[in-house]
């Protein structure tokens, strides 16, 4: 499972990748961006908590004094997160909301060596780089693209909360199992979305579609795929590897992204957003190369970057 603990955290960047796909779609039917946060949390609780009580109901024991951590990740992290990603994403390119999402790593690894007293070493240094520069090209940014200070704002904010799940997750994985973590963080994240999402409306929405059946469908899939799976295998993934590598293997996130915005949305894409793509790659090898070839790697480029400072 220690194997396969990257690989299941890269499934998770992956499936978050395309969850602009779901969000347009859903958009399509007139629902807010508060509102389909809301609906992909709350589809996620029911799932889990139906599939959990089904095949494994003591996964479902918590003890109340431990509900903090549980809140904290569903509405500080999951919920907030959500919803300023969803609401970036309503206001700039996917490409461009996945980087602002992923400055998420830096805080992290900021929080985690204050935290967790994790050694902040070159390879870690040089990876968190990589992958930041490769999410700044991917955006176009660079190339003198625009966005709004609205957007900029509501994405720094989905970085923070995404962020806050790695760190609070860590400290809920040493007394609980993946399961009953992710859980209870959509139970409160869902609880706490029924205050923000003005469900009156958003049931007369998807009453008034004609085509209940397919809108039905496409939240489930929302919540699913871009929710339950995603969720489940990242916090597996944390339970075996550090928060701040976890989160920066994570960043393959903007590169399915960017790749999701060009393949169905015809978003334009780049050589500075292929060179993107490329550095968050190596960032992500840089991490699970056994650990003295990924030390002499990284002092080979830290190497050549000081020489060539000089």
């Amino acid at each position: 499972m220690k194997r396969l603990a990257p690989v299941f955290i890269l499934i998770a960047g992956s499936l978050w990748g395309i969850m602009g796909i779901f969000v347009r779609k859903l958009g399509n039917y007139g629902f807010s961006s508060i509102q389909i946060a809301s609906l992909r949390i709350m589809g996620g609780a029911v799932i889990f908590v139906a599939v959990t009580a089904l095949y494994d109901k003591d996964k479902l024991r918590i003890r109340l004094r431990d509900i903090g951590w549980f809140i904290g990740l569903g509405v500080l992290s999951i919920l907030m997160f959500t919803v300023c990603y969803f609401t970036t994403i309503s206001m700039a390119s996917l490409s461009v909301a996945a980087i602002l999402l992923y400055t998420a790593p830096v805080m992290v690894m900021l929080m985690s060596l204050v935290l967790f007293h994790e050694k902040l070493d070159t390879r870690k240094v040089i990876a968190l780089g990589l992958a930041f520069t490769g999410c700044i090209l991917v955006t176009g940014m660079v190339g003198g693209g625009r966005i709004s200070l609205a957007a900029v704002g509501f994405g720094l904010m989905s970085g923070f909360g995404y962020g806050l799940y790695s760190i609070l997750g860590t400290f809920a994985l040493r007394k609980y199992s993946p399961v009953t973590v992710t859980t209870y963080a959509f139970l409160c994240g869902g609880a706490g979305a029924l205050f923000v999402c003005r469900p009156g409306d958003m049931a007369e929405k998807i009453a008034a579609a004609q085509d209940k059946g397919r809108l039905v469908l496409l939240i489930f899939l929302t919540a699913f795929i871009t929710a339950v799976l995603p969720y489940l295998f990242y916090t597996i993934g944390l339970s075996y590897v550090k928060a701040s590598s976890a989160s920066i293997m994570a960043s393959i996130e903007p590169v399915v992204a960017t790749i999701a915005g060009v393949a169905v949305f015809h978003e334009g894409m780049t050589g500075a957003s292929f060179a993107g793509v490329v550095l968050v790659l190596a960032a992500i090898v840089l991490l699970n190369l056994p650990a003295g070839r990924s030390r002499a790697l990284a002092g080979m480029i830290g190497q050549n970057f000081h020489s060539n400072k000089k």
